[in-house]
């Protein structure tokens, strides 16, 4: 990247990361619940047809069809707490209260304080810290490990920093050519 004309800025630390990466000392958790069974239960009610209206449908259904849905391999425990909310409570509100302040004393004050177009990580290593406070982050092919599984690299900004961030992770993609398409797999006749 130095190569490319960008100047990096090592070793930042971000305040609080070990509240952001803990989902429920930061109330990211209960948020995230709540807000996942308001959010799908709008989505589902506006379907014209479909078998479920509800997340308690879904949970209703994976139960009726549990070898069908995989029930053994994956569970539902997040539906059936999301399904235990009631929207946003008192508890919610202090949740976006303190993932509000944790972004602002942590990843805004960094970026603006160093003058970052981005913050660059490996893999999904920054997805907490992104993710609380909505930012954007696009993640592209950085390498190949030894058996051949790809890893990636994550560029993330604040809000409104999507076109820088296109620019960058594109230019990324140019100068190293990593990416290649997946292999195609021959599947037998049945």
């Amino acid at each position: 990247m130095r190569q490319l004309g960008a100047i990096l800025v090592d070793n930042l630390e971000i305040p609080s990361m070990n509240v952001i990466n803990d989902a429920v000392q930061s109330g990211e958790r209960a948020l995230m619940l709540a807000e996942f069974k308001l959010s799908l239960n709008s989505y589902l009610s506006e379907l014209a047809i479909t078998p479920v209206k509800s997340l308690s449908d879904i949970i209703e259904f994976n139960d009726k069809h549990p070898v069908k849905e995989r029930m053994a391999e994956f569970g539902q425990s997040y539906l059936v707490q999301s399904e235990a909310t009631n929207g946003i409570g008192p508890t919610e509100e202090r949740a976006i209260s303190k993932l509000n302040e944790l972004c602002k004393e942590g990843l805004e004050k960094i970026v603006r304080a160093n003058q970052l177009d981005a913050v660059v990580a490996p893999g999904a290593s920054a997805h907490s810290l992104l993710a609380i406070g909505g930012y954007p982050a696009i993640t592209v092919p950085a390498g190949y490990g030894s058996d051949g599984v790809p890893f990636a690299i994550c560029f993330g900004g604040l809000k409104g920093s999507e076109p820088k961030l296109i620019e960058i992770s594109y230019s990324f993609e140019q100068a190293t050519k990593v990416r290649r398409p997946p292999p195609v797999l021959q599947h037998s006749a049945l």
